[in-house]
């Protein structure tokens, strides 16, 4: 049988030097020369306290805006007030000068000045009842005629009660007479505060906007000369059992602040020269 291998020896555990004192520690190899080309680690560089930093920058900037705004202030305090123009600038006036005495334009008379005949009796601007008509006992009698009436002709009185109060409707004339067999014609002239001429016109562009549709007239109507938005129109005859036929004309524009709305009704056919001829009568009263 072999011998068995030698076992090595432990190597040997170094000896503290005496003279480095109790607290030194083993010894780890030679130390490079601090002289040498090789230089020790230094190791990562400290960081930046960048919070710190940014922090006071922001300080400086509010103190930098409030110092400067403060700095204004007293300049602008210190200073004397900057006068205003004058309102009144004679230069802009028109004509420079008043015309001679004797040369002034003559004043507009009634029939020209359109405001002055509406601001009068609007009654009188109706056009007047033809020849050989009657009362009509069915139709509102000729006059003034309240507003709530005349709301309740439409379907949806409320609203237009609503509108026509918010828009400042004035005042409201009424004409009416029978011809013929079965012929009602009726006039209404609808006119609204001269501040609020706005309201004439979309009161006539309202009536005006469902004609078209198929329930009403189911036409876009013809124009009516000389108006500048009035229009006229012929329904479909209608007819149901029992009854006499019915047809319908009607006629809607609109003069500064008032609003005409002329509606005719009859058993026989209406002629759209029937319709328009009388739009034009009253077109031409206001």
């Amino acid at each position: 049988m072999p011998d068995p291998a030698p076992i090595p020896a432990p190597a040997p555990v170094p000896t503290p030097d005496p003279a480095a004192g109790p607290d030194a520690g083993p010894d780890v190899g030679p130390v490079a020369d601090p002289g040498s080309a090789a230089e020790p680690d230094a190791g990562p560089a400290p960081r930046r306290r960048v919070g710190r930093t940014v922090a006071l920058i922001a300080v400086a900037a509010v103190l930098g805006v409030i110092g400067g705004t403060a700095v204004g202030y007293g300049i602008q305090a210190e200073r004397e007030p900057t006068p205003l123009p004058a309102l009144n600038q004679p230069g802009l006036a028109y004509p420079a000068a008043p015309l001679p005495k004797g040369q002034e334009p003559a004043p507009l008379s009634a029939a020209e000045d359109h405001q002055a005949k509406a601001d009068g009796d609007l009654r009188k601007l109706l056009v007047p009842r033809p020849a050989g008509a009657r009362e009509d006992e069915y139709a509102p009698r000729d006059g003034w005629y309240d507003l709530s009436s005349y709301a309740a002709a439409f379907k949806d009185e409320s609203w237009m009660l609503e509108f026509l109060s918010e828009n400042r409707v004035r005042r409201i004339a009424v004409r009416s007479w029978a011809s013929g067999e079965h012929r009602s014609t009726t006039v209404h002239l609808v006119q609204f505060r001269a501040s609020y001429v706005l309201g004439a016109v979309e009161h006539a562009e309202g009536q005006r906007g469902y004609m078209p549709e198929k329930k009403f007239a189911g036409n876009e109507g013809d124009a009516l000369k000389g108006s500048g938005n009035g229009r006229y129109y012929l329904y479909p005859v209608e007819r149901k059992a029992g009854y006499l036929d019915l047809y319908r004309a009607r006629a809607i524009f609109q003069r500064g602040d008032v609003m005409v709305d002329i509606t005719i009704y009859d058993t026989k056919k209406i002629s759209k020269s029937d319709i328009r001829s009388l739009a034009e009568k009253q077109l031409e009263r206001l």
